[in-house]
């Protein structure tokens, strides 16, 4: 009997006996920003009452993700993260975000929320 370890889609075990685990990585390209579909939100949801911007949306690689996280951080001049297909900034720049990416091509980047 073989040990069932967890990977990180949830998966833990089958009763076909004849089941073979794909292990491949999927990997994601990324898209072109045109066809992105990002939303810009305002949250201080968990967070002390804190305010922090999130990037919703974003289809492709981590890889991408960490750097446009990374250059909303430095053209904003704050702190924050990028993972799981977010990026969030800490502080309110909807608008500075929202011009930032509509520049660089992110045609249907809009804000939504509150």
């Amino acid at each position: 009997m073989s040990k069932n370890k967890r990977d990180n889609r949830g998966f833990v075990f089958s009763t076909d006996p004849d089941f073979k685990y794909d292990n491949s990585s999927e990997s994601y390209s990324d898209l072109e920003p045109r066809l992105q579909n990002l939303k810009i939100y305002l949250d201080k949801k968990k967070r002390r009452g804190k305010v922090v911007t999130l990037i919703t949306g974003y289809h492709g690689s981590d890889d991408g993700l960490k750097e446009l996280g990374k250059t909303l951080k430095s053209k904003c001049g704050v702190g924050g993260s990028a993972k799981d297909g977010e990026i969030m900034l800490q502080g309110d720049h909807r608008d500075k975000v929202l011009k930032f990416l509509l520049e660089k091509g992110y045609s249907k980047t809009k804000k939504a929320g509150g």
